[in-house]
């Protein structure tokens, strides 16, 4: 017989699979923006931020109420990476596409980016959760959408093709970037803080996006190289 504190971690582990099943809710919404004849990206955006926000949390609380254990009937991996391959690849890759952020013609290579995302996450070693790594470019296509809009609109299309076709064979790539969540400390508390501040400049960037201004630009971009400087110091020293 279960004790009451025994029926309560599982339910309190069977709500980490709700709240990261959730995700489908801004995942739609976002989907049904993009599809309108009027697509604005900055609330395509704003779902999209969303859904990031819930697989920021819903981990270290899966890892806190083991759910491995106690909702075991359900695969919360499964539901993550569903969902994640959704939010992370196709819907963001799809914007750049529907937004001819890309040069005239070339707008269907994203096609090849989300092909290569595939591989990414069906990779054995796609996450290294006792490293704290991921293997090769982690499917940020989310944050590449946004600043895509941004460098096609003030510099050149161009620019976002090549930055698209690096990280398309990035992805597949044995390279390590950082898994934040998982970071040993004291890292891990200045990436999350650091996650934190950028993502309050990319919200502010959203009212003017896609003109942010040269100033602004160059602020958002300070925690993104760092994390890689980071990545790279860490998978050294590992």
């Amino acid at each position: 017989m279960q004790s009451p504190l025994d029926s309560s971690i599982k339910i309190k582990a069977y709500a980490v699979h709700l709240l990261t099943a959730a995700g489908i809710v801004p995942a739609a919404l976002a989907m049904f923006e993009l599809t309108a004849v009027d697509c604005d990206p900055r609330f395509v955006f704003v779902w999209l931020f969303i859904t990031t926000l819930i697989d920021a949390v819903d981990g270290p609380l899966a890892r806190r109420y083991h759910v491995k254990a106690n909702a075991a009937s359900i695969d919360g991996r499964t539901i993550d990476d569903l969902l994640d391959y959704l939010t992370f690849a196709f819907v963001p890759l799809l914007l750049i596409w529907r937004m001819d952020w890309l040069p005239f013609g070339f707008g269907w290579t994203t096609i090849l980016a989300m092909m290569a995302s595939l591989f990414g996450f069906a990779h054995a070693e796609a996450k290294d959760e006792s490293g704290g790594f991921f293997r090769g470019f982690p499917s940020y296509w989310n944050i590449f959408a946004f600043y895509a809009g941004i460098i096609s609109t003030m510099f050149s299309p161009w620019l976002t093709a090549i930055l698209l076709w690096t990280l398309t064979v990035l992805t597949v790539c044995p390279i390590r970037l950082i898994y934040p969540n998982l970071a040993p400390q004291p890292w891990r508390t200045w990436l999350l803080g650091g996650a934190f501040a950028w993502a309050i400049i990319m919200l502010i960037m959203l009212k003017p996006f896609p003109m942010v201004g040269v100033v602004l630009l160059s602020v958002s971009l300070i925690y993104p190289l760092a994390y890689i400087a980071a990545s790279f110091h860490l998978s050294r020293k590992g």
